[in-house]
């Protein structure tokens, strides 16, 4: 599958990319509201930083406890629930006078929520398309999660300042009801990829058998990591410039989006793993300029060149695929999009108590330093597995 023709016309991806596109509208708008209100009633960038990104530590305790399900759910009924219970959960935080301790309570049940929605939509997604189809249909999603974020940074920014955060929020929460339509009526009824019954248990076996494979095991902190240090530099936007953070998330989501679209669809196979490490560098090493406190301008083009390197996750996603029977594939990538998830809360929490003992930026450079060095500590491993072989999975 090489062109984006071949793609919307398969069956059931376009549901599938709207129900995508429209959570990501939601969860941008809401993350941007809850960033503002928390930072406005405390003043704190820590508690900032961990209002937009922190939700996403509870990703860990949705991967041990959850993801089996994301193979053994009805995958329509389970991104329609999913997206419903995200719709409660963000009104429930517009409530007026909730506390900051609740407002993270409630943050936090959504994030453990995510991990179950991540595994199911990225394994429905390898259940549609066929294996050479997953990159293109892969980068279009990230694509489409560019453009969502864009749109949503600058919309939000817009209706933090007419609705209040609170108003921004109910909003959000009827973005999140609206993908749960679309879910329920665009995708058709399927039954689960896997056998048995989800559990804790079966959840902590698969993940051990996923994390005990070697070559496995390195694209997993090739994805994680890098990635999560940096997404720590993006949650103190807020208290680098308070009066132009939507612009620097958008400038973010706009480098992203042109890397998905060159890696996603124009790269050549013979490049991709040649430019994965200096993709993944690319990553970090434009925010080493925040050492100086660069003026916004400045800023906001490292930001936009910096996020180009978030193609990476492609190239390396892609690998995992190739190392993970299909029938184990939701779990997998569900474990990746957890781990992300949770390494970038890390990241957030890692950077936020960085910048309230230094600066926001001079927290980003440290940020942006780490990240260097753990893609030059995991290069040679990730040449080493460059051919592995997928192993057999025996019923738990």
């Amino acid at each position: 599958m090489r062109t984006y023709r071949e793609l919307f016309r398969t069956p059931e991806f376009t549901p599938l990319f709207l129900t995508v596109s429209v959570q990501v509208a939601a969860s941008t708008v809401s993350g941007l509201a809850l960033g503002t209100a928390v930072y406005t009633e405390t003043g704190s960038p820590l508690l900032s930083a961990l209002a937009v990104f922190g939700p996403s530590l509870a990703q860990v305790l949705g991967a041990a406890t959850l993801l089996s399900a994301a193979d053994r759910l009805p995958p329509r009924a389970a991104l329609a629930g999913t997206a419903l219970l995200f719709g409660v959960g963000t009104a429930a935080l517009a409530i007026p006078g909730l506390s900051v301790w609740a407002v993270f309570a409630i943050a936090f049940g959504l994030g453990m929520t995510g991990a179950l929605a991540g595994g199911v939509r990225y394994g429905l997604l390898n259940e549609i398309l066929a294996k050479d189809g997953y990159l293109l249909g892969r980068s279009v999603l990230n694509m489409s999660v560019g453009a969502m974020q864009i749109c949503g940074f600058a919309v939000g920014g817009l209706l933090v300042a007419a609705l209040s955060p609170h108003g921004t929020l109910l909003t959000a929460a009827a973005l999140d009801l609206a993908a749960a339509a679309v879910a329920r009526i665009g995708l058709s009824r399927r039954p689960p990829r896997a056998a048995g019954r989800a559990s804790i248990a079966e959840t902590w076996r698969t993940n051990a058998r996923l994390w005990a494979s070697p070559p496995r095991r390195y694209v997993y902190l090739a994805l994680w990591v890098p990635n999560g240090l940096i997404v720590g530099c993006e949650s103190l936007y807020i208290s680098y410039a308070p009066e132009h953070a939507g612009l620097l998330f958008a400038c973010a989501a706009l480098g992203m989006l042109a890397g998905d679209t060159v890696t996603g669809r124009f790269m050549p196979q013979r490049w991709r793993e040649r430019l994965g490490a200096p993709l993944r560098l690319l990553l970090a090493v434009p925010y080493l300029v925040f050492v100086v406190h660069p003026a916004l301008p400045v800023a906001a083009a490292a930001v936009a060149l910096a996020s180009v390197g978030y193609s990476a996750s492609l190239l390396l996603q892609e690998r995992l695929m190739s190392l993970t029977p299909n029938e184990l594939s939701g779990q997998a990538l569900g474990l990746h999009s957890s781990g992300l998830l949770t390494m970038q809360g890390v990241g957030a929490a890692i950077a936020g108590a960085v910048a309230e003992q230094t600066s926001p930026s001079a927290a980003m450079a440290v940020m942006a330093a780490i990240s260097v060095a753990v893609t030059l500590c995991l290069a040679p491993r990730l040449r080493s597995g460059r051919r592995p072989r997928t192993e057999a999975f025996s019923p738990g």
